[in-house]
């Protein structure tokens, strides 16, 4: 009972001061190097904000390419089951012809695979930079917050 009693003031002396500590920047001393992170954080935010909208844009692209790959492949296996069914009647030459349009169509596929998982990837690239610069903001957020304290205690002194 008396280890518990002992831990339990001892986290009500600790829990106050925490807050004072988890604040890196509190002088005016301090000031400069705040500023320095500041205009580091907000070239951060704005480059990635940059790198974003590339992203985004190249992502329209990469999405028609799909588009297109894969109606590509359905067109290849289409006319590839066709030159097969023709192939059954027993003609050697029918049956090359259906083997080049079957490997046409497997090619087909893959690159529409292929392009699938190009717009997967930006994707992944757009949701990445968007968590990045969510992380960026709330650091300048906190930096903000950190200069207005500083700032405070300046003016009641």
């Amino acid at each position: 009972m008396k280890k518990i009693v002992r831990l339990v003031y001892l986290f009500a002396l600790i829990f106050p001061a925490l807050s004072a500590v988890s604040q890196k920047y509190k002088t005016v001393e301090d000031t400069i190097k705040l500023n320095k992170e500041y205009v580091n954080v907000c070239n951060d935010i704005a480059d990635l904000k940059a790198k974003l909208t590339v992203a985004q844009n190249d992502l329209t692209g990469y999405q028609s390419k799909a588009r297109e790959a894969n109606n590509d492949a359905v067109n290849a296996a289409s006319a590839s089951s066709d030159q097969a069914a023709r192939a059954t009647n027993g003609k050697v030459k029918d049956a090359k012809s259906a083997k080049r349009k079957a490997d046409k169509s497997y090619d087909e596929a893959k690159d529409s695979k292929s392009a699938k998982k190009k717009v997967s990837e930006q994707e992944d690239k757009i949701a990445d930079y968007k968590k990045d610069i969510e992380k960026k903001q709330h650091r300048q957020e906190e930096l903000d917050a950190m200069r207005l304290a500083i700032n405070a205690k300046n003016s009641s002194q």
